[in-house]
């Protein structure tokens, strides 16, 4: 594992999911096969080590946020788009828990998007704020598939545990349901969203988002080496239409993102 201490100029990123986006690191020890993250991070950051082998700590974060936080117009951050906040080394180097910590003194509104129940030792700071939204990726149930495709994340159970457990707390909670891998049955969306919607307040859906050499990763997997690109487009178009009559019959509020 390679990690690096990084120094940013800049750490309130502008975002098409909230008004900004802050990601704590670059890169992520999770190493989802379908992340189209690694395409992103490997164009900016120079790295060329396989995804999940390499995190840069952006050690400054907090100190950088303090100042441009009086700065900027106040708007929903959104953590986070290209990491984790709460994988692993977070445990040490509690960029995200400080990072949190001023945005809520300021009194920002937050989304935070995880895989980790590492979340829950942050309790303290995310009843400090007015707003916010924390939600888990829960692509399936199945712990083999999730093993396959999510090597180090955090196994579906830990994540819905920590799911109920916000929501106890008072927490306004999402479960996104993505990527939704080519294929998938609807009855697998379906246990997921009957597994989680006591717990969860709105549900995401969309699908897998084929960027350069993804989809050779992808077909590395015996259950999906016969993929292809435009039998992958007839059955989005197809499971879409499914997703909506279950959102309807399931009684739950849900986005479908493509």
């Amino acid at each position: 594992m390679k990690i690096r201490h990084v120094r940013v100029k800049s750490i309130l990123g502008k975002s098409s999911i909230g008004d900004y986006c802050i990601n704590p690191y670059v890169g992520c020890t999770h190493a989802c096969i379908y992340c189209y993250a690694d395409y992103y991070t490997k164009k900016f950051s120079g790295h060329k080590e396989g995804w999940g082998s390499f995190v840069d700590v952006k050690i400054n974060a907090p100190e950088i946020l303090v100042k441009e936080i009086v700065k900027k117009r106040r708007g929903i951050v959104y953590i986070s788009s290209l990491t984790d906040p709460y994988q692993p080394i977070e445990k040490k180097y509690e960029i995200t828990r400080n990072i949190l910590e001023i945005l809520a003194r300021y009194n920002w509104p937050v989304v935070i998007q995880t895989k980790s129940s590492l979340i829950l030792r942050d309790l303290d700071v995310l009843s400090r704020f007015k707003e916010i939204e924390v939600g888990f990726t829960i692509i399936s149930l199945d712990e083999n598939k999730c093993k396959k495709l999510e090597r180090f994340a955090p196994s579906p159970s830990e994540r819905i545990k920590a799911l109920k457990k916000l929501k106890e707390s008072g927490i306004k909670t999402f479960v996104f349901i993505g990527p939704i891998m080519p294929f998938t049955k609807l009855e697998e969306i379906k246990s997921v969203v009957q597994k989680t919607k006591e717990f969860a307040d709105k549900f995401y859906f969309d699908k897998l988002n084929i960027k350069p050499r993804l989809l050779e990763k992808i077909k590395k997997i015996k259950e999906y080496e016969e993929l292809n690109v435009d039998e992958m487009k007839i059955y989005y178009d197809g499971i879409k239409e499914e997703i909506y009559d279950l959102a309807k019959r399931e009684s739950i509020e849900a986005k479908i993102l493509f």
